[in-house]
Parts: C-alpha cells; sequence; structure tokens
C-alpha cells in the first residue's frame, strides 16, 4: 500500500496541483482546506494513517505554523513539509523550528516535491526504525511499534493490547516468521510490567536433558557438570514477562513441571531442596496445532487449557498483502542505511512481484529478501533483478528482469515453449506486464496453437497489469477494475497468482 500524503492548503487551485504531482509520484493523497481540517484528519482513527504533510504556511483559519504547534502538543509524529509563496529565510527558519522536515517555494515542480516526499519519508522510517530497536532492547516496545494497515492485523493487535493490562495468560499461534514475539514484546510492553524483565525461552532448541535446568534452575553439584549454582528463566524473569516460545516443542517431563510452576507459582531448581516462588506473567507461542497434539497423547491437556486462556491468532502475511509494501519500505530504509547504500526506492514492478508472492516464510522471509536485494543493489532503486529467487517461484525468466527488449515487429504471442516480453509504462521490461516490443500493453488472446485461451487465465493477466501499473496499491487497482478489495485477494489465490512455484499453495 503507498504512503498517504496530505495536502493543505486554502487555494482550491494548488491544492489540485499538489495532489494530482503526489499522485503521479505514486502516493495516495488526502487534502484539506485549512488547519482545523488537517488535524482533523492526523487525529482520526483511520485504517490509512497520514505519513506526510505538505502544509502550506499562510492559510486565514489556523496557519501552517499554528497546525505544527498543535501537533506537537497533540504529539502527532508525521514528518511536514511546508510550502509558501514566500522564500525568506525567516519564515523557513521558523516553520524548521517549529518542526517541519523540509520546505518547497510555490509553484513547486514535480520533481522537487518527489524528492521531499521522499526524503522525509525515508528519514521517518529509519527514525522509527532505530527507535524501535531501542525499545525493543529496554522492554518498552509498543503496538505502535508494530508496522501494520491490515485490518487482520489491527484485529489482533486490538484484542492483546486488551490483554497486557492483565496477568492473563496468552497463546500467541501462527506460522513461523509471523511476528509472534514481536507481539509479546508489545503486550509486554505496554502493560504495568514493562519496567520489570522480559525474558524469552526458545523451547525447540533447548537440549532434552537441560530443559529442567534451564527453566527453573539447579543447585550446585545437582548433576555432573553443575559446577555452580544457576537460577532458572522463571527466576529471571521475576516480576516481569516469561515468554515461552514454540511452547509445543516442550519435551513431556518438562511439561509436567511447566503445569506445576504456572499452577503453584513456585518452581523446583534441580537438586534444590525447596521450592522458590515467583512471580511471572506467561505468554507463549507455538506454530503447531496444540489441539491437534493434545488429541494424539502428544502435549498436556491441562497444560493446553492453562497456556490457552487468551489465545490470538496472528494471519500469516499472505492474508494480508496490504502490509507488504509498508513493511518492505522500512525493512529497505534500515538495511540501506546499515549497508551504507544509498537506495531511495523500490520499483513498481518489484513491489507488485513481492505483492502476489505467497511468502511461505512469512515477514522473516520478507525481510530477509529485502536485506538481500539491498545487498545486490548496484543503483538508487530496487528492482525485480534483486529478486531472482522469488521470480523463479514466480515462473518468471531472469531474462523478464532488466535485459533490454529486442528491436523487431510487433509481437502477435510468445513462441511455443517461450516467455513473452515484458515491458513497463518506461519502456523498460517489466516481469508482469505483457508487452510489444515497442512498449504498448498486449494481451493474447490466442495461445501458442492459435486457441482462445482460457479465461482465467486473462483474468489473470489482466489483475497483473494493474497491480503493477498502480504501483501496487490493492485498493486503487481494485477499484479499476471494478471489484471489492477481498475480491481482489480472493482472485490472487484462486487464479493462482501467488501460488506459481510455491510448496505451500
Amino acid at each position: 500500500m503507498a504512503e498517504r500524503v496530505l495536502i493543505v492548503d486554502d487555494d482550491p487551485v494548488q491544492r489540485r496541483l499538489m495532489e494530482a504531482m503526489a499522485g503521479k509520484a505514486g502516493y495516495e493523497t488526502a487534502t484539506a482546506d485549512g488547519g482545523e481540517a488537517a488535524l482533523a484528519l492526523m487525529r482520526a482513527s483511520d485504517p490509512r494513517p497520514i505519513d506526510c504533510v505538505v502544509l502550506d504556511l499562510v492559510m486565514p483559519d489556523l496557519d501552517g505554523l499554528g497546525v505544527l504547534a498543535a501537533m506537537r502538543e497533540l504529539r502527532l509524529d508525521i514528518p511536514v513539509i511546508v510550502e509558501t509563496a514566500h522564500g525568506g529565510i525567516d519564515n523557513v527558519v521558523s516553520a524548521m523550528r517549529a518542526g517541519a522536515v523540509d520546505f518547497v517555494v510555490k509553484p513547486v515542480g514535480a520533481e522537487r516535491l518527489a524528492v521531499s516526499l521522499r526524503n522525509a519519508l525515508a528519514t521517518r522510517v529509519l527514525a522509527g526504525e532505530i527507535a524501535r530497536i531501542k525499545r525493543s532492547r529496554s522492554g518498552t516496545l509498543t503496538f505502535r511499534d508494530i508496522v501494520t494497515r491490515s485490518a487482520k492485523m489491527h484485529a489482533v493487535l486490538g484484542a492483546a493490547e486488551k490483554a497486557a493490562n492483565s496477568a492473563i495468560p496468552v497463546l500467541i499461534e501462527g506460522e513461523s516468521g509471523v511476528g509472534k514475539e514481536l507481539i509479546a514484546r508489545a503486550i509486554h510492553g505496554s502493560g504495568d510490567r514493562r519496567t520489570k524483565p522480559f525474558v524469552a525461552v526458545n523451547c525447540g532448541a533447548l537440549p532434552e536433558n537441560l530443559v529442567e535446568s534451564i527453566l527453573f534452575g539447579h543447585e550446585k553439584g545437582a548433576f555432573t557438570g553443575a559446577a555452580e549454582r544457576r537460577d532458572g528463566k522463571f527466576v529471571e524473569a521475576s516480576g516481569g514477562t516469561l515468554f515461552l516460545d514454540e511452547i509445543g516443542e516442550l519435551p513431556a517431563p518438562a511439561q509436567v513441571k511447566l503445569l506445576r510452576a504456572i499452577q503453584e507459582g513456585e518452581v523446583d531448581p534441580v537438586g534444590g531442596k525447596r521450592p522458590i516462588k515467583v512471580n511471572v506473567r506467561i505468554i507463549s507461542a507455538t506454530n503447531r496445532n496444540l489441539m491437534s497434539d493434545v488429541e494424539t497423547g502428544r502435549f498436556r491437556e491441562d497444560l493446553f487449557y492453562r497456556l490457552h486462556v487468551f489465545p490470538l491468532m496472528v494471519p500469516p502475511l499472505r492474508e494480508r498483502a496490504e502490509d507488504i509494501a509498508e513493511l518492505s519500505r522500512h525493512f529497505l530504509v534500515r538495511f540501506a542505511a546499515e549497508e551504507g547504500k544509498r537506495i531511495r526506492s523500490m520499483a513498481a514492478d518489484a513491489v507488485a512481484l513481492l505483492t502476489v508472492h505467497r511468502w511461505p516464510g512469512n515477514v522473516r522471509q520478507l525481510e530477509n529478501a529485502i536485506f538481500r536485494a539491498v545487498v545486490l543493489a548496484e543503483g538508487e532503486e530496487i528492482t525485480c533483478a534483486q529478486f531472482p529467487q522469488i521470480a523463479a517461484q514466480m515462473g518468471l525468466a531472469p531474462s523478464a528482469m532488466g535485459a533490454a527488449a529486442p528491436a523487431g515487429p510487433a509481437l502477435a504471442g510468445p513462441a511455443a515453449g517461450e516467455k513473452p516480453l515484458f515491458l513497463d509504462d518506461r519502456g523498460g521490461q517489466h516481469p508482469l506486464i505483457p508487452a510489444t516490443a515497442e512498449g504498448a500493453p498486449l494481451l493474447n488472446l490466442l495461445d501458442d496453437r492459435g486457441n482462445v485461451r482460457p479465461l482465467d487465465e486473462i483474468e489473470a493477466e489482466v489483475i497483473r497489469f494493474a497491480l503493477s501499473h498502480y504501483r501496487g496499491q490493492m485498493s486503487e487497482a481494485a477499484r479499476r477494475l471494478g471489484i471489492g478489495r477481498s475480491t481482489l485477494y480472493r482472485k490472487l489465490d484462486g487464479l493462482g497468482l501467488a501460488v506459481a512455484g510455491d510448496s505451500e499453495a
């Protein structure tokens, strides 16, 4: 989903011009004719938040400096680019001191506005990533730090937020890589235990003969190699939160002791003479179906019901495609800064390619894919050429990514056993849009045998074109196709656009 830019200007002509330029640059836009209306939009609980503001300094009701002051009081951390017809240094200095990140002088050109928007948004994302990492390490991560625009994820986070100020046990379920630990950290960081320890334990990585020692501690000499007394994870987390990741991998003997620890609020160290009282909040997570494990006897039923008090099911990334572009931007900015590369944007074809991929590894896989793309990139823009593995899974030939189109007559369709040429609207090759050699979009109605192609294949091609043409903006693509967004998601699955070469499809 594209970033949303708010244009604030009392002049309707200027508003329309700025809106057109921002839209052409690939941003979603909203407009306001005054300062009060702008503040109302910024404060609204809209699932599509305002990511950047282009603000006129001179307005009749509440001027630009007044809006900046109000934003500061309301703690609205949104980058602001001020526009003014007067390029005086005093106006610029006042606006910058009031919190603006950049300024443009009317009439602003499309290229200058695009550069300002790109820089303002990149700076915001990088600052947000740095602050998020610091809060994660200090245990003060909150739900506002979780990057999402998905209605499904907002529902999960809303439920998690209600559990944050309670000691109720939470079980977070979902596929590997969906962000279960991030949600656990947000629950801890939003509750009254946030100043206390957050201790994470991966139950699947514990050696079976040391599980009890690691979780509950041991006394000196309790077993061979126990040269000194050690507190277990329960004692380390006392007063705070103990996060038991991959709880379904815990061996049966340890499940018995874990059940007692939760029931009695005390642990028995290995070799200890008396139990130790602990006060921990339990959050567990699993990528398994624990109910099935209970039915097969692999997981204790009584322990399951102790943990499954407040379940949260985190949807996989393929069910929240509107998050893919947003997460990609955050990862891109962070990794570009870490690698010292001047990568400014991601091409529309790359966004479209990522949007229709199934992501069996979920957010973790997307993060790694962006990291690899940043390392591979040689220019200032990430393109499909930096995602060769994903392109291969989607059934796209390497020649369809980045090589120049050969000169020649217009193509009537691919030859037998060959891929068609793919070009974008700027004349470069594009892996999602079939085109003639001259660059005009081409829809092949006949297959290589001269027969009419199946309707679902043609529909799939049209959807591919729409997704790329509107730069991965699902809402806009759905609107232009004349269908609902949920219908578009269903068609992506039903037409197989996101499942080619995917073992989990």
